[in-house]
């Protein structure tokens, strides 16, 4: 079903609960896990999750969902970039020829105003793959 999942990680407080759900599908698909976590410029980012723009950080962020999934029996490769975020998760699902992306949702792009700056918004339009965005 789906052999490469593409997990966009970010520090966001609803990242443990996607977290679940990635664990919960890769093991129901028995599927390999790509972990990314984009580091965002100053100007692109949410002053809320201001780590996003420390390497250092999100490097330490996704040694620990590396971690994570392998103390549950689970492989999985991390990937660091720079960059915008739809952008990136889009450019890298296709690289690793991702079956799906998964990501969060932190109800930006539920209103019209939100919409434009929505990450999750944007992959859905861009990705060359299904997307299950969780909330």
């Amino acid at each position: 079903m789906y052999k490469t999942i593409l997990f966009s990680i970010d520090s966001s407080p609803g990242a443990k609960k996607v977290i679940q759900t990635v664990l919960d599908m890769a093991q129901l698909c028995q599927s390999k896990v790509v972990l990314l976590s984009v580091v965002e410029p100053a100007e692109n980012s949410d002053p809320s999750h201001p780590e996003q723009m420390s390497e250092e950080a999100v490097a330490s962020l996704l040694e620990k969902a590396k971690q994570l999934f392998e103390q549950r029996g689970f492989e999985a490769e991390t990937i660091e970039r720079s960059g915008n975020p739809a952008f990136i998760i889009c450019d890298v699902a296709d690289d690793v020829a991702a079956d799906l992306v998964v990501i969060g949702c932190r109800g930006t792009g539920l209103t019209e105003e939100g919409r434009e700056d929505s990450v999750s918004a944007r992959v859905i339009n861009l990705s060359p793959c299904p997307v299950l965005v969780v909330p």
